[in-house]
């Protein structure tokens, strides 16, 4: 798979200009694709260079999750997502390298085919001898060549195409006319993307097996669900912009896993404390109580369990260049399940 999406992200560039919309096996470009690795939690990574393959020059740091496969856990609320294409700036040096290596590689490659050579030659000439003069060379201080990135995560996906514009000069101070061109925004909406957030398992009491009828009190650590942030910034060709997305943990949802069952409170949403924790830990003497956020089986499991899911609603924010902020993205939410064994036992001492 990931050799096919290298062949697919390589002849975006190429089909842009030729009208070529297929590329059969074992053709060989070089294109704009975003990349980058992670050792998990407070990272830093960046985009580098592979062979003829350039990847995205945003560079990404805080409790991050990586590229290459790996997605970001937090899910928007309603249907925005963060963008799946958009454009980066690349030096004139940079792009001719990027043109000059994808025409080697293609043409030298055994056994490929003449349409693509004759596709990566009409690409070529473009920016070396027509429209362009030599990738305007004799201009690099004067702008910058924008190209378009994917994410690595989502190249299948119908938005990931719409990014279609083949490489253009942009004269410095020059407003960009094309969706997606990368802003501190577009940054703070990529930094979103790979908010690394912790796991939702609530603490319960009774702990792993409850009874039912039985008010089982759930809560969170404050300590574990804390706000997290994730910065974006990329300089690259004078442009040196950047932007951070902050997740803040606002509510927590419970679904019992069975109809046959009772939250606290009704609606299964546990608002968040003033000290960040969610839900009250249970202790000596309050088996009379309501717990503030728990619930109640009305069935046994019996010899299974229940998945509970405990979801948490994360209220997402960001600042970054040109915005002190902090400005509103969507909220998003991450949750897990975890199995709860319900005995028929009516009454417990505790």
């Amino acid at each position: 798979m990931h050799a096919v999406k290298r062949q697919h992200n390589r002849w975006l560039v190429v089909g842009a200009v030729a009208g070529v919309c297929a590329l059969m096996p074992g053709t060989a470009m070089a294109g704009w694709g975003p990349g980058g690795q992670s050792n998990g939690g407070k990272t830093e990574e960046r985009g580098s260079q592979s062979g003829t393959d350039i990847v995205s020059m945003v560079r990404y740091s805080g409790s991050s999750k990586g590229g290459g496969g790996s997605k970001g856990n937090v899910t928007a609320i309603g249907n925005w997502t963060p963008p799946a294409c958009w454009y980066e700036p690349r030096t004139a040096k940079d792009f001719q390298k990027y043109v000059e290596d994808m025409y080697t590689e293609t043409v030298n490659y055994p056994g490929q085919h003449n349409y693509a050579k004759v596709a990566v030659g009409q690409f070529r000439e473009m920016y070396k001898d027509g429209k362009y003069k030599d990738y305007n060379l004799d201009k690099a201080d004067e702008g910058t060549w924008w190209v378009a990135v994917q994410d690595p995560d989502r190249w299948m996906e119908p938005a990931a195409q719409l990014c279609d514009e083949a490489p253009f000069w942009v004269v410095n101070g020059d407003t960009l006319h094309v969706p997606n061109a990368i802003t501190p925004r577009v940054l703070a909406e990529l930094a979103y993307n790979r908010l690394q957030l912790p796991e939702t398992e609530v603490t319960l009491a009774p702990e792993n097996v409850t009874k039912v009828n039985l008010r089982t009190w759930a809560w969170l650590d404050k300590a574990r669900f804390k706000p997290v942030d994730v910065t974006a910034q990329i300089d690259v060709g004078g442009l040196d912009i950047r932007a951070t997305t902050t997740a803040k943990p606002v509510a927590l949802k419970l679904e019992p896993g069975t109809m046959d069952a009772e939250t606290y409170p009704a609606s299964g949403e546990c608002a968040i404390n003033g000290d960040g924790s969610i839900g009250e830990p249970y202790a000596t003497g309050k088996s009379g109580r309501t717990p503030p956020c728990g619930l109640k089986y009305l069935r046994s499991s019996g010899n299974g369990t229940f998945a509970l899911k405990a979801t948490v609603t994360w209220e997402i924010t960001w600042t970054g260049t040109g915005n002190p902020g902090p400005t509103r993205l969507p909220d998003g939410t991450f949750g897990t399940t975890q199995d709860v064994a319900v005995q028929e036992i009516q009454s417990v001492n505790r």
